[in-house]
């Protein structure tokens, strides 16, 4: 049996995990919160901040999520499968931006939305599949498939999936991690999963 062992969103300036609230900080550029969230969370990985938008958050929601997990999950058994709807959108209009001066190859780099997934496999030394899928907008069933197609081999063990999005000021960041005969938050379903995602968004009592 698949499970859902644990949960992360970052949304609107907050983070949270497992349906409670970690940190928060209104009122702040995304670029400053993500900045504010890395040394909150006390990480020593430096090529962080060469990272863009995308990377940053994909890369920030998978310490929060594995922080308590890194010993129990097998690297080269666990697979990073991500989607969002704006693939690498937000970067290649800053990149755009820098060739009407000097093309930035810092910029260059990050113009494909799969390298989030390889930065949290890069740093966790996962070695099972990496891929990224532009959806409109998430969509629990077909990923709830996917991970199940995935974890069906007897190589694997766990799967880290979700959904980071980024353009602009809008982020939204929904991980979870989906593993063989462990206890967690329930069964790995299309149901859960949504109820996951539309049920963790704070709002101020």
């Amino acid at each position: 049996m698949v499970n859902i062992i644990s949960c992360c969103r970052i949304h609107k300036n907050t983070l949270l995990k497992n349906g409670e609230l970690i940190w928060e900080l209104a009122a702040t550029p995304l670029d400053d919160f993500l900045l504010q969230l890395y040394e909150k969370l006390e990480i020593n990985y430096p090529k962080f901040y060469k990272m863009d938008r995308l990377c940053k958050l994909g890369f920030l929601g998978s310490e929060v999520l594995l922080s308590d997990q890194k010993k129990s999950n097998p690297p080269e058994s666990t697979s990073v499968i991500l989607s969002n709807h704006h693939a690498s959108l937000d970067t290649d209009i800053r990149y755009w931006e820098s060739t009407k001066k000097a093309a930035s190859p810092s910029l260059f780099v990050y113009t494909l939305p799969n390298i989030v997934a390889g930065e949290i496999c890069i740093r966790n030394g996962f070695k099972g599949e990496s891929n990224f899928f532009v959806t409109p907008e998430f969509d629990p069933e077909w990923m709830t498939d996917y991970v199940e197609q995935i974890l069906s081999s007897e190589t694997m063990e766990s799967c880290l999936a979700g959904w980071v999005d980024v353009l602009h000021d809008h982020a939204e960041v929904f991980l979870y991690l989906a593993g063989k005969s462990r206890s967690g938050m329930g069964v790995h379903s299309a149901e859960n999963i949504r109820t996951l995602y539309h049920g963790r968004t704070y709002t101020k009592p």
